[in-house]
């Protein structure tokens, strides 16, 4: 596949996002359906949400940005009240008191909606005399269709953010495609890419950076990650004092965000906790290491590849934690900055298999960090593992006679094994909240 269709494919996913992606994209939705009423100048009456169980599950629980508010509704109201679609992925990072205020104004209804894909959220707003509707699916910032008064405007079309227009609009590749990008590939595509080229990815981990550093230095949350660096050494004195710093610092930027900062993060797979996972730890065992900058830079597509890839072969929004598959691909990124070679990262990642499968996705909020530092924690183990030459085969459980086949696997339990998994999950999340 070529080399310059990839960069383009990972530069696409790497959106610049402001708090957890659902609210996101649902503030998103509320603010394009009130665009579509906003020419008649008729007052806002209410408004319904039509989401996934998976949508509804993610943004039930987390943070915004800028507010003390949370949920789906929440989001909407905001979007509706004064969020701008020209903001994309980060509309949510300019919420004024008035804008607050102006959101508990608006009736919300909220109902789940089954036969849609797992990433998917409708907004209708009333005004006296028109209905405006805007529906996502599939990406956080795709909008699949918009109506007014029912009549159809636009299908299938892409949000127009400036970020999405940046990276070329349409996508680069299908969900399809991408999952059959192999190891071997990627890591050859990573080889021949130059520092000038991957220059996006130096960009993106600086920016992560701020937001793990600032959840090191306030209290968020579980503070996961204040309580992981006691002891530590913030520059590693040893490979597994680097693997535990690493870890420590994706996850003190997930308390952060996971808590409602308002600091940025650029997103894998339309998720900030994964785009956490794929870039912090990589730059500390990286600056542990003194690996070049290149050499950085090629182990960051390494990362960034591996989890589309291994995203593009379940659901963006499952039952199954993206952590975990986002560390999966951090491992193939270490291993590359030891000197290993697609074979040791073909162990890694089955050993990575054969022990968090099955880690449940039960929404964003303040206990991801710790699947981020497990899964990470995980992944350093599976690298040193891989290195010294082990690794299970076919006959251990689901796990494959290489990587391929034990992605297979973990594609099947995240799709098949794991739909009532994920009903029963949002039907306890939502006994409580009543």
């Amino acid at each position: 596949m070529d080399k310059n269709m990839i960069i383009a494919l990972v530069r696409q996913e790497m959106m610049l996002a402001m708090g957890c992606t659902e609210p996101a994209a649902s503030a998103l939705a509320g603010a394009k359906a009130r665009d579509i009423v906003a020419q008649f100048g008729q007052k806002i009456e209410r408004a319904e949400i039509f989401a996934s169980r998976d949508l509804i599950k993610n943004a039930m629980s987390v943070g915004i940005p800028n507010c003390q508010l949370k949920g789906i509704q929440a989001a909407v109201a905001l979007g509706i009240s004064g969020g701008s679609v020209a903001d994309g992925l980060g509309i949510l990072s300019h919420i004024t008191p008035s804008q607050i205020e102006s959101a508990k104004a608006v009736p919300i209804s909220l109902s789940m909606v089954g036969d849609v894909p797992p990433l998917f959220v409708q907004v209708r707003v009333h005004t006296c005399d028109h209905i405006g509707e805007a529906t996502i699916r599939d990406e956080h910032d795709h909008f699949s269709n918009l109506r007014l008064d029912g009549k159809l405007l636009q299908d299938d079309c892409s949000a127009h953010c400036e970020q999405r227009s940046a990276s070329a609009g349409a996508k680069v590749l299908g969900s399809r495609q991408v999952s059959e990008i192999s190891l071997e590939n990627i890591v050859e595509m990573a080889c021949a890419i130059s520092e000038e080229e991957g220059s996006f990815l130096l960009d993106a981990v600086q920016t992560n950076l701020k937001i793990a550093e600032h959840g090191l230095s306030e209290e968020y949350g579980l503070c996961v990650g204040r309580t992981a660096m006691k002891d530590l050494h913030r520059n590693p004195t040893s490979l597994t004092e680097a693997f535990a710093v690493g870890a420590a610092l994706a996850a003190a930027g997930s308390d952060a965000r996971m808590a409602g900062c308002n600091l940025g993060v650029v997103i894998n797979s339309g998720s900030g906790n994964q785009g956490l996972t794929v870039t912090v730890p990589v730059y500390i065992v990286a600056q542990y290491l003194k690996a070049s900058s290149l050499s950085l830079t090629r182990a960051l597509f390494i990362s960034q590849c591996v989890a589309l890839v291994l995203t593009a072969c379940k659901d963006r929004l499952s039952a199954l934690c993206g952590a975990f598959t986002a560390s999966i691909a951090t491992a193939c990124a270490y291993v590359y900055l030891l000197g290993g070679d697609c074979k040791v990262m073909d162990r890694a990642i089955n050993v990575m298999v054969g022990n968090l499968t099955g880690i449940i996705c039960d929404g964003a909020k303040m206990t991801c960090p710790l699947k981020i530092h497990s899964s990470l924690d995980a992944a350093g183990l599976a690298v040193m593992i891989a290195l010294e030459g082990h690794g299970p085969g076919s006959e251990s459980g689901i796990c494959g006679s290489d990587s391929l086949q034990a992605i297979r696997s973990l594609s099947r339990i995240s799709t098949e094994g794991m739909e009532e998994t994920d009903k029963t999950i949002l039907s306890i999340m939502l006994e409580k909240s009543c």
